[in-house]
């Protein structure tokens, strides 16, 4: 089974519809958590050709629900990455300066440089979601009005990723697909667990009361803005282990394929030089 093609969204994907708890291509835990470990050298080692060469650069998107796991997959997917060649982006709310420019502005300046792997921990994606779900009091009445406004910001981050790509960025975006009943437990557990209550707000309260809006946003996004040159994968979340696995096998499958050229010396003379 290909596990790229299994997880790769296609235009008639529905969330509702997929079992946030599957765990295709895999079956024994220790056994993934093993080759998980494995990929993550894999990653480290495209990372440094990637790095040498300078030639494109890689973009991952993370997005999906509070609790479902971005921060835990970068640290679990990226751990072998030497931080030098690796940058994380969390996009919060928008400052009073983001605000005065389009939605695609603060996530421009931050797509990473050829030789880097940029993590993008939420995007631009969310004026298309949270923006959609609480348009009533994110958005001007002169936006509100705006006729198919939604798909007109489908279609500007379709030709902002067109772009990206044909300036040799590759962009690889995954939606961490969980249950609603496994991110009641994980906020249960962050309440119970000292070490972790410091990652509780007062909004993962309440965004939670508009789950069914989010999943009605997510799928219109999700299918319409998953394209040959930039594919969403939809990943079941709700087994953590599985979820880092699946997302570093995608990783790893995609920068193999560039067929990054091995380091050289730059100057043979260099290797004969007396020490």
């Amino acid at each position: 089974m290909d596990l790229l093609k299994t997880l790769k969204c296609s235009r008639g994907s529905d969330i509702d519809h997929i079992d946030a708890g599957a765990t295709p291509c895999a079956s024994d835990r220790k056994k993934t958590e093993a080759l998980t470990d494995e990929l993550a050298k894999q990653i480290n080692h495209y990372q440094m050709q990637l790095h040498v060469n300078a030639m494109r650069g890689v973009l991952v998107i993370l997005q999906g629900m509070d609790c479902s796991g971005k921060d835990g997959t970068v640290r679990r997917v990226f751990d072998r990455v030497n931080p030098s060649g690796c940058i994380v982006t969390s996009f919060k709310e928008p400052t009073p300066v983001e605000k005065q420019h389009d939605f695609l502005w603060r996530a421009h300046a931050a797509v990473p440089p050829r030789g880097i792997i940029g993590i993008f921990n939420r995007s631009y994606y969310e004026d298309t979601l949270v923006v959609r779900v609480h348009a009533d009091q994110l958005l001007t009445p002169e936006v509100r009005a705006t006729k198919n406004l939604w798909q007109w910001r489908f279609d500007l981050i379709n030709n902002f990723e067109k772009m990206l790509v044909k300036d040799n960025v590759t962009i690889l975006k995954f939606f961490l697909h969980i249950s609603k009943d496994e991110q009641r437990s994980r906020l249960r557990d962050r309440q119970k667990d000292s070490a972790k209550q410091w990652k509780l707000a007062w909004s993962d309260f309440k965004e939670r009361q508009y789950w069914d809006e989010y999943i009605t946003a997510y799928n219109e996004c999700l299918a319409s803005t998953s394209s040959v040159w930039a594919p969403w994968y939809i990943i079941p979340s709700d087994h953590k282990w599985y979820r880092n696995f699946a997302v570093a096998t995608i990783i790893e499958k995609t920068l193999s394929r560039l067929k990054l050229p091995i380091p050289r010396v730059t100057d043979k003379k260099l290797l004969k030089v007396k020490i």
